[in-house]
């Protein structure tokens, strides 16, 4: 594993106030990489030749022969009445295989993007001091999924805030690590609960060997699933100097960012890394599709060409077709109309989150406990004189014909009592959510 280190860190003063020189320190034996992270020579040769003139002729790649497809053409009709076409070259080129960190085309748009949203300090870094990289991977999950799989050894402590991502408890788990929770409110992350959490370890021992100082804290910073907790700007300034204090990565899984209902937008942990500590996982899921399959991995370029090579060794790269085709949306749109899509998007969410919260107020009031979400898709609700809601919600609430989810599959130790639920209002209408509401009350009350 690598982490990028400051020379002659302190860890004492703002991280966005100043840029240093930093050096590359390896902090585990590199033949300790998983044998995922290969290079495929395949996936190398294809690369080669995508860069390669017209006039090579190549008898390397083992790609099959475009003119056996029996697909010549596509055209994807938009809801603003335009027309994205395919003729036959670029079809051919979309059916076939392509670099496994991404289309050129769509990986400049992105970058371009991340640069004017968040400005990375590491944008202009060295490539081998940890500029800012970023590779395309098939959903944020299939990111989140290599990210751990390239970082974590068993018996490595990883720190997290649970309840959290099921799917984060569900990749982090195999890998034999111990899941350490940092306790959190509705802004997220609590800063003197992390201290308190690392006090256990003296900084001073970070680089010795053998040391169980955790290497890796993993948050989902604004519009948390299940919670809903966003986590505010100076939180994050005092999380990031605590990570750089025990040089911990810092994994910011921000599927929901686009998705912040008030704006400015905060800060992210992206726009403050002087260090180049920070893996950024983005997801166009939430915002054009979620069967698109389209995720990003934004990290420091040495880590960020690990994750390309174990997707060489594993599914190769994401489909080259749904690149093109958002690839065409974006530059079609430019970012001024991506983000102004953005907006249509979250107003729509804003009033289903209006209207979860009336109904809540409604039927529950005296009956379950929230915060209102500032981002996201979900409200998080303890409901009162309810040990554990596991057999209500999976046995009881289909009586009822109302689902939501238990909150004990987020938790660390998902067998716990658990009081919460998670309900999502991205789907129902705020009719089917008012009379989900009344019947959850119905349960509630019979349960006590």
């Amino acid at each position: 594993m690598w982490v990028l280190l400051p020379n002659g860190q302190n860890g004492k003063h703002p991280a966005a106030e100043r840029k240093r020189n930093y050096e590359l320190r390896s902090v585990s034996d590199s033949s300790q990489w998983s044998q995922k992270a290969l290079p495929n020579q395949d996936a190398d040769e294809a690369e080669l030749q995508q860069r390669s003139p017209p006039s090579l002729i190549s008898l390397a790649g083992g790609a099959p022969n475009p003119n056996t497809f029996p697909f010549q053409s596509a055209s994807i009709q938009l809801k603003n009445g335009q027309t994205l076409n395919f003729d036959e070259v670029v079809t051919k080129r979309a059916l076939q295989y392509s670099a496994s960190n991404g289309i050129p085309e769509l990986l400049t748009w992105m970058k371009n993007l991340q640069k004017n949203l968040h400005s990375p300090p590491s944008a202009d870094y060295a490539p081998e001091k940890g500029q800012m990289d970023m590779c395309v991977t098939t959903g944020s999950q299939e990111g989140l999924c290599k990210v751990f799989e390239m970082l974590v050894n068993p018996g490595d402590n990883v720190l997290l805030d649970a309840p959290t991502y099921s799917g984060t408890l569900a990749a982090l788990q195999p890998l034999g690590c111990n899941i350490i929770n940092v306790p959190s409110d509705q802004h997220g992350i609590i800063p003197t609960a992390l201290k308190t959490v690392l006090s256990r370890w003296d900084p001073s021992e970070v680089h010795k060997p053998g040391s169980s100082v955790p290497r890796i804290l993993y948050t989902i910073p604004n519009g948390g699933n299940p919670t809903g907790a966003s986590m505010t700007a100076e939180r994050k300034k005092d999380v990031y100097e605590l990570a750089r204090l025990y040089d911990m990565l810092i994994i910011e899984d921000d599927p929901y960012y686009f998705l912040q209902f008030d704006k400015p937008w905060a800060p992210t942990f992206l726009s403050m890394d002087v260090d180049g500590r920070i893996i950024r996982t983005d997801s166009f899921s939430k915002i054009l599709s979620s069967g698109l399959r389209i995720g990003f991995v934004t990290g420091p370029k040495p880590l960020v060409d690990r994750i390309v090579l174990h997707i060489q060794a594993s599914t190769m790269h994401t489909s080259t077709f749904t690149q093109l085709m958002v690839s065409h949306l974006l530059h079609d749109w430019e970012q001024e109309g991506f983000l102004q899509h953005i907006d249509r998007v979250i107003e729509f969410y804003k009033r289903q989150r209006d209207a979860m919260v009336c109904s809540a107020e409604k039927w529950l009031k005296d009956l379950a406990e929230w915060h209102p979400p500032s981002a996201g898709m979900f409200l998080w609700m303890k409901l009162k004189g309810v040990a554990d809601t596991q057999q209500l919600i999976m046995e009881k609430a289909l009586e009822k014909e109302v689902l939501l989810v238990p909150g004990g599959v987020f938790m660390i130790n998902s067998g716990e009592p658990c009081p919460y639920v998670r309900a999502a209002f991205s789907l129902s209408t705020p009719e089917q959510i008012d009379e989900a509401f009344r019947r959850l009350a119905l349960l509630i009350r019979e349960a006590l």
